[in-house]
């Protein structure tokens, strides 16, 4: 199954590499809000039933506030929420209120991230668990990491909950590779380097659209 992680932009997105910072500035000059996010949100769900989950940095979800963003988020369509730099030793009363609406919660957990984290990041989640398969930021690769493999196996030891991997993704053949560890593949930057070089052009529709197949035919199927 297909998902579309719909990311809120931030003016100090520490987490991302140039090409989504770069996109981020873009969008913060175009007038973009949270609120304007979430009516994204709502004209998708008007034409597909694809699941949605709304990307964003702690700040602007505080300015707009918990329940405030999980009643929008549910109204317009939105599965789940996946608040990047929020501390999961945080995060009892934003899963809860999160809950309260329908709503997923998905927490990252990284190969530097100990045995007691990984634990909590299993516990609150749900819908499915994002694995970084590097330390590091957001952005294209040569290659996966090599810590990847590991980080599965640790987290595969204590849930049951699907594993997504992302951080470096942006070739087939690292979506053929990892497809064999984990359930599913989260590829971002290299999208948004097509947007920001076909911007404009006729181009842009169809050359997401082929690189998004190529990706999707690169996943092992699964009996």
């Amino acid at each position: 199954m297909d998902l579309i992680e719909l990311g809120v932009p931030f003016s100090d997105p520490v987490a991302d590499g140039p090409v989504i910072q770069r996109a981020s500035e873009r969008a913060l000059k175009a007038g973009t809000t949270l609120r304007g996010v979430l009516e994204v949100a709502e004209q998708i769900r008007g034409r597909s039933q694809i699941p949605i989950l709304l990307f964003s940095y702690l700040n602007p979800v505080l300015r707009f506030g918990f329940a405030r963003l999980a009643e929008e988020a549910a109204k317009r369509g939105i599965d789940g929420c996946l608040l990047t730099d929020l501390s999961v030793e945080e995060a009892e009363d934003y899963v809860a209120t999160m809950a309260r609406c329908g709503l997923d919660t998905v927490f990252l957990a990284a190969p530097t991230s100990t045995d007691r984290r990984l634990q909590l990041v299993s516990r609150y989640s749900s819908g499915f668990i994002y694995l970084v398969s590097r330390t590091g930021v957001t952005g294209e690769r040569d290659r996966l990491s090599e810590a990847a493999r590991t980080l599965v196996e640790r987290v595969r030891a204590i849930t049951s909950l699907p594993l997504a991997l992302g951080f470096g993704i942006s070739k087939p053949e690292h979506v053929a590779e990892a497809g064999t560890l984990v359930d599913a593949v989260v590829v971002g930057s290299a999208f948004v380097r097509i947007i920001e070089q076909k911007a404009g052009t006729t181009e842009l529709e169809e050359s997401l659209e082929k690189f998004a197949r190529q990706l999707s035919q690169a996943l092992p199927r699964r009996s």
